[in-house]
């Protein structure tokens, strides 16, 4: 279940960010770059904050 919620959680902020910034402002582009950055550093150190939160909540693999 946490695989799932890793690219389910992130894929929802940038969905909801781009819309954030047509609808009310653009500055909205600045948290779907730190997903985007925070997705790629993941990809090289294997180490996500999104993954230990949910961890820290329950939610098991």
């Amino acid at each position: 279940m946490k695989s799932r919620l890793m690219n389910i959680i992130p894929g929802a902020f940038i969905l909801i960010s781009l819309v954030l910034a047509l609808k009310i402002n653009m500055n909205w582009l600045w948290f779907t770059a730190f997903v985007g950055a925070n997705l790629f550093q993941r990809g090289f150190t294997k180490w996500c904050l999104l993954e230990i939160i949910l961890g820290k909540l329950g939610v098991k693999d």
